[in-house]
Order: C-alpha cells, then sequence, then structure tokens
C-alpha cells in the first residue's frame, strides 16, 4: 500500500515534468523555427554582439569568438580575391560595420578580463591572445610592442589611407560619370540596340554601383576609426593593468610591466591582424573597379602579358646578381623563373590566340553550308546588310557644343533626355499617337551649337542655339531692351534675343518669355513630330493601336477590320486625321464612324468626314477660345458655288478644276481675312459646307498650314460660336 501510494505520488512530479519538458519542446520549437529566418538569426547575432560590449565573456567563449572573428576576416579576403565584379559583393560596406563592431566587442571583453583577472598570469584573457603573445613577442614584450606598432601604422597609415582615398575618388568618378552612362543607355534604347527590359537592367546596375561606391567611401572610415581605437585600447590595457596589478594585488612592477604588456600585444595582434586583413581585402575591392574576371586573371594576366618587360626584368636581377657580395646563387632561381616566364608565357598566349581564331573559324563553318550542301564560308552578311538598310524615324543631331544639354544642362533648365520623355508622353495623351524613339547621337561634321531634326533621315529642321544662355521673346512683338545676341527663333521664326542666365528675373519682371536651350529644341521637335505625324504612323503602329483597345471594343474591331475596311485603309482614315492634328485617342468613336461610313461608300475622303463628324465634340473643344465660344470666318455663297461646281470625278478620283487665277484670288482673299484677324488677337476657324472642306483643305494649308477648315457637320449643337467675317 505504501509502494503503492509512492508510485502514485510520484507519478504527479512526472506528469509535471513531462508538462515542462512539452513546454520547453514548444519553446524549442520556436526557436528553432525563428533561427531558420535569415533575419531573425541576423538580429540574433548583432544583439549578442553588442551585449558583448557590455557584459563579460568567459575565457573560453573569448577564443572561440577570436577564432570566428580571424576565419571571418580571412574568408572576406577570400571571397574579394575571386569575384568578378566588386558589384558581386555589394554587401561589403554592412560586412565592414559587422566585424568592426565584433572586434570592438571582443575588445572590451579581453580588456575586461586583462584588466579584472591579468595578475593571475598571461592566461588570463585566453589562451589565443596568450599563444598571439608568446608566438611573436618571443619573451620580450619590447619585440612585441615594436611589431605591434609597425602592424597598427602599416595598418593606419598605408592600407587603410589608400584604401580610403581609393573609395572617395572611385565614388566622386562614379558619380561624375552617372549622366554620360545615363545618355549611352538612353541613346542605345532609342537605336533599337536594346529593349526597354535591357536598359532597365542597366539602369539598376548603374544605380547600385553609384550606391556602392558611395557607401564604400563612408564605410572606409570604420576601419580607419578601428585602428586608432586599437590604439588606445592598448595604452589604457597597459598603464591600467599595471596600476591595478602594482596598487591592489602588491605585484612588483616589472613582473606587472611584463605580464600586462604580453596580455596587451597579444590582445592587440589578435585584433589588429583581422583588421589587416579586412583592410588588404577593402583595397583589393575599390582597386578592382577597372578589372575584369578575378585578381588572379587580371593582375597575372597583364602582368605577364609583355615578354620584352619580363626579359628585361630577368636581365636587370641578372646584373644585380653580379655585383660584388651579392648571394648569386641565391637570386639565380628567382632569375630562371622570370627568364623562363619571358620566353614562354608570349608563346602561350599565341597559341591560345590561335586555338580560339580556329575554334571561331569552325563554329563559322558550321553555322552554314554553300552549295550542295557543303560547308562554306558561314552565311551571307544578312545581318549588316539588314542594319545598314535600318533607318531612323526620327533623330536629332547634335553638334558637340550642346551635348552638355544632354550630360550636364546649366542650372534652373531640364536634361534634354528627360524633356524628350515627358514630350512622347504628352503627344501619347494629347493625339493618341506613341511617336517613336527619338536617337540622339553628335555630329561632329555640325558647327558646334548646330542641331539637326530628322523625320526618316531626311532633315525636317535645324536651328542654331547657345547651350549656356536663355532665349527671351517678347510675346508683344515689340523691341527688347536686353543687352544680348539677336536672333531668330528656329521654331516659328519670331524675333529673339539670347542672354546671359543672369537677366532671367529681368525678362520675366519685363513680361518676356524665356526659355532654356533645351525648351528650344524640344518646342522645334514638338511642331516638327506633329507635322510629320501622318508619315510616322505606320502600318505596324495602326495595328499595334488596335491591339492595345480596351478588352471590351475588342468586338467592334473584330466585325470592322478587316470586314469592312482594311488596317491599310484605317491607317490612311487615320493619317488624315493626324494630317489636321485631330486626336484619334478616342479610336473605338472612329471606328464606330468607320462602321457606319462604309455602308454608303469605300472612298476613304468621305470615310475621313464621316468620322470628322462623329468627332464633332472633340474638333470643337479643341478650337474652342479662352472666352468659350469658336471663332468663325465663312466662304461667301459665291466661293461655296464655285467650289462644288469645279469638283469633278466620284470617290476618291472626284478633284477640283478651278482655274489658276480664281484660285489665287481667293488664295488672296483667305490671306487677308486672316492676316487682319491675327492682328485684332484672333485665331479664327474657316467654315466650308461638307462637301468642299477637303478640297479647300488642301488649299489652305499650302500657304497657312495652321489654319483649321471646318464644315457645317463638325460644329457640335452644344457649341458656342460666333462669326468674325466673311470670305
Amino acid at each position: 500500500m505504501a509502494l503503492t501510494e509512492q508510485n502514485t505520488g510520484g507519478g504527479r512530479p512526472a506528469g509535471g515534468g513531462a508538462g515542462n519538458m512539452a513546454a520547453f519542446g514548444e519553446m524549442w520549437t520556436v526557436v528553432k523555427s525563428s533561427l531558420k529566418r535569415g533575419d531573425v538569426a541576423m538580429a540574433i547575432g548583432i544583439l549578442i554582439v553588442v551585449v558583448g560590449l557590455i557584459m563579460p565573456l568567459p575565457s573560453i567563449m573569448l577564443d572561440m569568438m577570436l577564432g570566428l572573428n580571424i576565419t571571418i576576416s580571412i574568408l572576406i579576403l577570400m571571397v574579394v580575391l575571386f569575384i568578378e565584379k566588386p558589384l558581386e559583393l555589394s554587401s561589403y560596406p554592412t560586412i565592414l560595420l559587422i566585424t568592426t563592431l565584433l572586434r570592438l566587442s571582443l575588445n572590451m571583453a579581453s580588456t575586461r578580463l586583462i584588466l579584472t583577472q591579468g595578475h593571475e598570469g598571461t592566461s588570463a584573457a585566453g589562451h589565443v591572445i596568450e599563444a598571439f603573445a608568446s608566438l611573436v613577442m618571443g619573451g620580450d614584450f619590447v619585440i612585441g610592442v615594436i611589431i605591434y606598432a609597425i602592424l597598427t601604422i602599416v595598418n593606419f597609415k598605408v592600407i587603410t589611407a589608400g584604401s580610403g582615398r581609393i573609395a572617395e575618388v572611385a565614388a566622386r568618378f562614379t558619380l561624375d560619370a552617372m549622366p554620360g552612362k545615363q545618355m549611352a543607355i538612353d541613346a542605345d534604347l532609342s537605336a533599337g540596340m536594346i529593349d526597354e527590359g535591357t536598359a532597365r537592367v542597366r539602369r539598376k546596375e548603374l544605380e547600385d554601383e553609384s550606391a556602392f561606391f558611395g557607401s564604400m567611401d563612408g564605410a572606409s572610415k570604420f576601419v580607419k576609426g578601428d585602428a586608432v581605437a586599437g590604439l588606445m585600447i592598448m595604452f589604457i590595457n597597459i598603464i591600467g593593468g599595471v596600476t591595478i596589478a602594482v596598487l591592489r594585488h602588491d605585484m612588483p612592477v616589472m613582473t606587472a610591466l611584463d605580464t600586462f604588456t604580453k596580455l596587451t600585444i597579444g590582445d592587440g595582434l589578435v585584433s589588429q591582424i583581422p583588421a589587416l586583413v579586412i583592410s588588404i581585402s577593402a583595397g583589393f575591392l575599390v582597386s578592382k573597379a577597372g578589372m575584369g574576371g578575378s585578381t588572379d586573371k587580371a593582375v597575372v594576366g597583364q602582368l605577364t602579358g609583355h615578354g620584352q618587360a619580363l626579359a628585361l626584368s630577368a636581365g636587370a636581377i641578372g646584373v644585380l646578381a653580379l655585383l660584388p657580395g651579392m648571394p648569386i646563387l641565391t637570386l639565380a632561381p628567382v632569375i630562371a623563373a622570370v627568364g623562363g616566364a619571358a620566353w614562354y608565357m608570349p608563346r602561350l598566349r599565341a597559341k591560345k590566340e590561335a586555338e580560339e581564331a580556329a575554334a571561331a573559324e569552325e563554329a563559322a563553318a558550321a553555322g552554314g553550308a554553300g552549295p550542295g550542301g557543303a560547308p562554306g564560308a558561314g552565311p551571307a552578311p544578312d545581318e549588316p546588310i539588314a542594319t545598314a538598310l535600318a533607318i531612323d524615324l526620327i533623330r536629332l543631331e547634335l553638334g558637340y557644343g550642346l551635348l552638355s544639354l544632354i550630360n550636364q544642362p546649366q542650372a534652373g533648365s531640364h536634361r534634354l533626355t528627360d524633356q524628350i520623355k515627358g514630350l512622347r508622353r504628352q503627344i501619347a495623351g494629347e493625339v493618341g499617337f506613341v511617336m517613336p524613339a527619338v536617337r540622339i547621337q553628335d555630329n561632329l561634321q555640325l558647327p558646334p551649337n548646330t542641331y539637326i531634326i530628322r523625320i526618316k533621315e531626311i532633315e525636317a529642321g535645324r536651328g542654331d542655339i547657345r547651350p549656356n544662355m536663355l532665349l527671351v521673346m517678347d510675346p508683344r512683338g515689340d523691341a527688347m531692351s536686353l543687352p544680348g545676341e539677336q536672333t531668330v527663333e528656329p521654331t516659328f521664326g519670331l524675333p529673339a534675343i539670347w542672354v546671359e542666365p543672369g537677366y532671367r528675373e529681368e525678362a520675366l519682371f519685363k513680361g518676356y518669355t524665356v526659355v532654356d536651350p533645351s525648351t528650344v529644341v524640344t518646342t522645334h521637335l514638338t511642331e516638327l513630330i506633329k507635322d510629320n505625324m501622318p508619315e510616322l504612323l505606320s502600318f505596324t503602329e495602326t495595328q499595334k493601336l488596335l491591339d492595345e483597345v480596351d478588352k471590351e471594343h475588342q468586338k467592334l474591331i473584330a466585325d470592322v477590320v478587316p470586314n469592312q475596311i482594311t488596317v491599310g485603309g484605317l491607317q490612311r482614315v487615320l493619317q488624315n486625321l493626324l494630317a489636321e492634328r485631330v486626336s484619334i485617342r478616342d479610336l473605338p468613336t472612329i471606328l464606330e464612324g468607320v462602321s457606319e461610313a462604309t455602308s454608303q461608300t469605300r472612298s476613304i475622303t468621305q470615310i475621313t468626314e464621316h468620322v470628322r463628324s462623329r468627332l464633332a465634340r472633340q474638333i470643337c473643344d479643341a478650337n474652342t477660345n479662352e472666352m468659350g465660344f469658336i471663332p468663325l470666318v465663312t466662304l461667301a455663297p459665291e466661293w461655296e458655288q464655285a467650289f462644288a461646281e469645279s469638283l469633278v470625278g466620284d470617290g476618291d478620283d472626284r478633284q477640283l478644276t478651278m482655274a489658276p487665277s480664281r484660285l489665287q484670288q481667293f488664295i488672296t482673299s483667305v490671306r487677308q481675312t486672316f492676316e487682319r484677324h491675327a492682328m485684332m488677337g484672333e485665331s479664327p476657324v474657316l467654315l466650308t459646307s461638307p462637301l468642299i472642306r477637303p478640297f479647300v483643305r488642301s488649299i489652305v494649308e499650302r500657304f497657312r498650314p495652321a489654319t483649321v477648315v471646318m464644315s457645317q457637320n463638325e460644329i457640335h449643337p452644344k457649341a458656342r460660336i460666333k462669326t468674325l467675317g466673311q470670305i
């Protein structure tokens, strides 16, 4: 019975122990799952290092941490030697901060052990520090002090200082080179040499490179500060340790000095050797910016690539060995090694180049076959021919004096490439047509300050600008009272003045219009693109517009194209609209108008006129002035009848056969009427009947291309109109 009670009573603690074990198991599961996450493990590791700055560590734990510190420093050096590019170790600044924090934590722990237990002997701070002290000092603390001082000076004044300077210069030059590299990426993208995805990757690499070298510039200060801290800790350990040992533990002065100097020097060596290795790795990393491949390929390959240099070096060592007192037998292996490399390396390089050339020829031969299936010299040079046949739809050529508009524009102005990007987005929103990419290139044959805009490689316009000045124009047309260079604005031919940037505020105060050189070029480019949009809208672009229409309108497209009109026919309709600067953004409405018109006619001109009537609200809104109405100039009934009677033919074959004298009379009347209204500050719309509108427009556009010609069908019922005159 007693035994049973004992077993029963013992069962409760056993059950409690099982519960505790279960709770411990659950807690261990949570900890293990947390440690599997890299961010949590990293945070715990950093927290342990920070705690080491405050809490004491046992000597065994200190030995383990010192060994880990040495291992990490060697690992970093090896990784730096084997990476191809510095960006492969972009986390190096963070690694540098972590290793510096680790060394400072170990210095604090070892200092605490040296000061508290140093009187017990040289093993007070662990066996790693004792081993370094005995190995380097050889029992004489003076030797240890000298060696430690030399290592610290080399690290602080040579390696760290050099690495910091290289990082500083690399950061500055990397940031300065960013605009040029960005321009090269944009130029390749505009030229079609790369796609948008590749350009995005290159831009990301460029951003990472600038951020990396900028971080390295600051991170190099960690190593420098670590070296200074090591020197200060050495003096604190020696002075504080000797003082404590003599005053508290009654140690003889020389014994205390010998013990604490050994401990301090051992501690300093254990810290400074990893710090020296880290500094060397930092020097390798920042000095590797211009090299490709691993360090052995870059350095050894470049040093041994010149046989003459190796031969002269071997000869110089040979002459040095012949001097009296020189150990010629000791230097003989060096002379033989360098001389052998001078003979062997050029032959090895030539053999390797021959093998690469043979491999290239084999690959070319395998790429094609001659007549009858016999191996030939590979495919004909189709690729170069295709490249030569390709043309740039839009190209901007700059004289060398205008390259600063792309690289480093003057203060207060925007980079030309950024403005062109904004222009493409603006035209897409206003006109509904995504203009092709603009290829920008320099042209040394142009005058320094001249630019040329080419549409399909044919010159469409040119101008002469001053890259470091501002263009000032008076919107009232009066004479301007500012010192500068008289000129003509290249887009609209208005009188203007190039002035220094310091006159900006004065010009704005007088009510003048002030634009920077990049804006002058962009404005000229905008007008030329709008004038040539019909040519830029190709069959492919038309199909692309159809493909990008919303899904809910795809049924409409399927019904209209190609059942009622072909893609080519739709292209001609859109070109007719763009020729008069009518936006084609509302493509569903245009397709609905095409569908309605094709049931009555196949004439592209008549289809276009019907589509314009469907776009009446849009056209009226575009021509409404600030007062909220459309200013109109109408045709007299005589002219309406004269034009209607001069039309012959049907459909697209319909032509205007008016006598030249009557056409000249009409042109004179239109010019006088519109010039009279322009002097009054009005830009009226010429209103005609729907039948003759296309023919009137074809005449007016030859001498007043900006004049809008509308028919009565294009006047929206809710539009407000005001008739200013009659022709």
